[in-house]
């Protein structure tokens, strides 16, 4: 079986991967559905996994949706620099933006045999074997996410499932700007650090690079045959990058 590896190769909105993830996420759903002589339900799709740096985002988890404050998002968004988005994901505030790679895997968890803490583990795995491939040891604490130390955190996770079917993902931070995390308590946790490939003295990689070892990490964990890559163009998909 396939992955299939589709990557933004410029910072695009937030907006603009979660829309292609909704719609890989319901092909995944119309194929269960219950078929019928006349209504056929369509084949599942392949595994899917979205990669992109987003242009300065913060998004809450589903626990915090209603609950930031006007001014608190108006803070956030410093001056227009920033959008702020409520997401279905788990977890609670944290932060996207150019230099920190998202990947997005849609699979269905009931073909990989996978429980949701399953599942959460093998994106754990991923992304501390992808830092260890950059020479950066990682590991996990008590805490959701992927760390240097007990207190700096690389990789933020908040993931959402819908029958078996994933959505959300990962955030590893490459070359991000931390400055946008210390204007928030990252993912509620009082005391921590976000870090980074470049701050833990790994520099010039690319968001692009990682991204590549990151889903072939991912994908020999879930036992997949191969990688298909994919890159993406806004303008394939009708969308101005100011949108």
């Amino acid at each position: 079986m396939l992955l299939r590896h589709i990557h933004f190769p410029n910072v695009v909105p937030y907006s603009v991967a979660s829309a292609l993830q909704e719609t890989y996420v319901s092909r995944f759903l119309a194929s269960k559905r219950p078929s019928t002589p006349t209504s056929p339900s369509p084949p599942a799709p392949p595994p899917h996994i979205i990669t992109a740096e987003f242009s300065p985002v913060y998004t809450c988890g589903r626990r915090e949706v209603g609950t930031v404050s006007a001014e608190q998002q108006e803070y956030l968004c410093a001056n227009g620099q920033a959008q702020f988005v409520e997401a279905m994901r788990g977890g609670q505030t944290t932060f996207h933006g150019p230099g920190q790679l998202v990947a997005y895997p849609i699979i269905d968890l009931r073909t990989h045999r996978l429980t949701p803490r399953d599942y959460v583990c093998l994106l754990e795995k991923s992304l501390i074997a992808t830092c260890a491939r950059f020479g950066i040891k990682a590991m996990t604490t008590e805490h959701t996410g992927v760390w240097t130390t007990p207190d700096d955190k690389i990789a933020a996770i908040g993931v959402h499932m819908r029958r078996h079917v994933t959505s959300h993902g990962v955030g590893l931070n490459v070359n991000t700007d931390l400055w946008w995390f210390d204007r928030i308590v990252a993912c509620g946790l009082e005391g921590k650090r976000a870090t980074s490939f470049q701050k833990e003295s790994v520099a010039g990689k690319s968001v692009r690079e990682v991204a590549t070892v990151f889903v072939q990490e991912f994908g020999e964990r879930l036992g997949l045959d191969a990688v298909e890559e994919e890159e993406v163009e806004l303008e394939n998909l009708g969308i101005r990058s100011g949108d």
